[in-house]
């Protein structure tokens, strides 16, 4: 014992305490200058005991050939773990060091106790006799960081900015971190966190390339009605979707791409680049430097701006403005609708589909002052949401709107609307709100009669006697909403024919669903051959050019139409009108017989259109069924074409049911046949 007090160990442990040992560790390749990462930073629990063997060069062991030795812990000050033998040093770094370690990359940053973290001095105010504290060393950025959960989220921060590299191993590569990805044709490079909105700056999804797609086909169908449009992505990010617009539409479309991150921005100036596109920057108010680029403004000039959306929308005018903010977009309807000229169009896509799906109803009444449950039909009410807001924004703009496309999905609920500038429009927009009466026994639902005379008994405006028949209260009010129509076929059959022209492969199975939806048919009817014919082709409120009319014939920005081209446009608005489809759907499974089989939905269709009602699949649904029946004689023709399920092997058609279930089905036909007769008087599931 006398022997080991006085031998060489003890200068080494010395050393350790003030990390001047030199460590045989892994050196940085050749060429690369880097700092050598700290000792606590292991690759392997065996790497870590190898440091309690390591000595400095001019000493040299005393002592015998024996493997018995007391060995100090590396990471340990001598006050605080006295040296030991091997295996009672094994256990103690396993489980005070490497246990409680943060793993990166295949390397482990284990608790350090050596006198390398200062901490705050004691009451007399000599650092020298505080204590040291326990701490991870940083193998990204070197600090010294004390709780484990906190060093966790710093390594998590530099993940998320991309700063992956480790300086003790520093290789010049400024852009390796990038990821480059491509749609449409069109790359853009992205960070590795790029799938997080909130902890990036270029966030870029690619489940929304199907609302891209369809916001190109929208603002292609436009770029054919005048040409140049001015069109803004008012939240960049990536600057992928203005990079579409511009690289397939080329000079239809002068592009301007916002974001007021200025991380955004430069990644979009790099991604305009990488596609071989200028770049005119527009970084304030007043300046328009253009900082990068070589030549003047072209076909191939993208022209970014940093600012508010509210501020580039307050300033100028744009043909077509898409807004795509993370969440709600109510915020900016106001400055859309401020400046976008005349029969130009505004497309929105709000994700926040927690509140409009009815899960956080608080947050849909903040935002869109709107009252909603949950019902079957829940994704078509998100819509109608949305476009009551809308409709609410352009009004006080003295701006009507006409819906062009209504999509809501899984992820996003996407709204294409055109701009109509007058009063008279934004009247006739505004009466289209309206509240919605929803029974919650049967789901059935009705839009409330035009008109501000308080109704004695609202149940009666229902078309089921579900009040009658059960006890307490059955129906709720839900709105305001929006009644009118959410498809034009017009624009819709247009949009699936630039869909065809430009490739979109996985929009047109949706535009199909969408034009068969706006007719209220079948998709077996559809016709492939009526997609697109210029002479033919009338929209409600717009003008649509003709090969034999000119762009100045039809159209001047920044003035009104003329007196004819508005009472056309009120003719055909008024044709349209009667042909609307029916709104809202049933699901086939929520409304099944218990013990029956259903009919395949296919023939369940065929079963209501020749039963001589208007009948559609819906996009909103899979099992939804779209149509202008009463949910009594939907119920009705459902049970009529079910089989038992006992009889497992008996073919589809009509059931021939005991005498005792005939009697209930005379009962529930007599039903069926008054509520047919009031559907005739104009009281059943039709806009009132």
């Amino acid at each position: 014992l006398l022997f080991l007090v006085n031998s060489p160990l003890l200068p080494l442990t010395d050393k350790l305490k003030n990390q001047e040992v030199n460590l045989k560790v892994k050196q940085p390749p050749k060429g690369v200058r880097g700092k050598v990462k700290h000792i606590s930073i292991q690759r392997h629990l065996a790497d870590l005991e190898k440091l309690a063997d390591l000595k400095e060069g001019e000493f040299t062991m005393a002592v015998s050939e024996t493997t018995d030795l007391h060995k100090p812990c590396p990471l340990c000050p001598e006050e605080k773990f006295k040296a030991c033998y091997s295996h009672k040093l094994h256990r103690h770094l396993q489980n005070l060091h490497w246990k409680v370690s943060v793993a990166f990359e295949g390397y482990r940053m284990c608790i350090c106790h050596l006198p390398c973290h200062p901490v705050k001095p004691n009451l007399i105010g000599d650092q020298t006799f505080s204590k040291m504290g326990a701490h991870y060393h940083c193998i990204i950025c070197s600090a010294t960081i004390t709780r484990r959960t906190d060093m966790i989220g710093h390594i998590n921060r530099h993940v998320n900015k991309g700063e992956t590299e480790s300086r003790f191993i520093t290789i010049p590569a400024p852009k390796s971190s990038h990821e480059v990805l491509k749609e449409s044709a069109t790359d853009v490079q992205v960070l590795p966190n790029y799938s997080t909105p909130q902890k990036t700056d270029s966030y870029f999804n690619p489940k929304m390339k199907l609302n891209r797609q369809l916001i190109f086909c929208a603002l292609a169908v436009l770029a054919e009605e005048r040409k140049p449009i001015e069109c803004l992505d008012a939240f960049g990010a990536t600057g992928i979707m203005g990079l579409q617009w511009a690289k397939h539409l080329r000079s239809s479309v002068k592009v301007t791409i916002n974001d007021c991150n200025e991380n955004s921005v430069t990644m979009i100036q790099e991604n305009c680049h990488l596609n071989k596109m200028k770049v005119k920057l527009h970084t304030k108010e007043q300046d328009y430097d253009e900082a990068m680029g070589d030549g003047g403004e072209n076909s191939d000039t993208i022209e970014v701006t940093k600012m508010d959306a509210n501020v580039i929308m307050h300033l100028r005018s744009f043909d077509f403005i898409h807004l795509d903010p993370f969440g709600t977009s109510v915020n900016y309807l106001d400055s859309a609708f401020r400046n976008v000229r005349n029969l130009g169009i505004v497309s929105l896509t709000s994700t926040d589909i927690s509140s409009l799906y009815a899960k956080a109803q608080h947050v849909a009444l903040r935002h869109y002052g709107c009252n909603i449950v949950r019902t079957e039909y829940y994704k078509e009410l998100a819509a109608r949401i949305v476009i009551a807001a809308v409709t609410r924004a352009a009004a006080r703009c003295n701006k009507g709107i006409e819906v062009l496309l209504a999509v809501a999905l899984e992820h996003f609920v996407l709204v294409v609307v055109r701009v109509l500038r007058g009063p008279s429009p934004a009247d006739d927009s505004a009466k289209k709100i309206r509240y919605l009466i929803h029974c919650q026994w049967c789901e059935e639902r009705i839009f409330q009669k035009e008109g501000n005379m308080v109704e004695e008994n609202p149940y009666q405006q229902l078309p089921c006697d579900c009040h009658g028949s059960m006890p307490g209260k059955t129906a709720v009010v839900l709105g305001p909403l929006w009644s009118g129509a959410l498809f034009n076929t017009g624009f819709l059959r247009r949009m699936l024919f630039e869909a065809v022209q430009y490739g979109l492969d996985e929009a047109q199975p949706l535009l199909k669903t969408l034009v068969c939806e706006a007719d209220c048919t079948t998709l077996k009817h559809f016709s492939i051959h009526s997609l697109y014919d210029e002479n033919k082709q009338e929209e409600c409120g717009v003008y649509i050019k003709t090969p034999n009319t000119s762009a100045e014939s039809y159209l001047v920005h920044g003035k009104r139409k003329s007196d004819e081209v508005i009472r056309n446009a009120a003719k055909r608005q008024k044709s349209e009108n009667s042909a609307e489809h029916p709104a809202f759907y049933y699901n086939i499974h929520r409304h099944s017989i218990k013990g029956m089989n259903m009919p395949k939905l296919n023939k369940f269709l065929n079963y209501l259109s020749e039963a001589g009602y208007r009948v559609s699949r819906t996009h909103f649904d899979p099992m939804g069924v779209r149509t202008n029946a009463p949910l009594a004689q939907f119920k009705t023709i459902l049970m009529k074409y079910s089989t038992p399920t006992y009889l497992g092997g008996q073919a589809e058609g009509p059931v021939h049911l005991p005498e005792d279930v005939k009697a209930g089905e005379q009962v529930q036909a007599a039903a069926d046949s008054k509520a047919e007769d009031a559907e005739h008087c104009g009281c059943s599931r039709v806009f009132v």
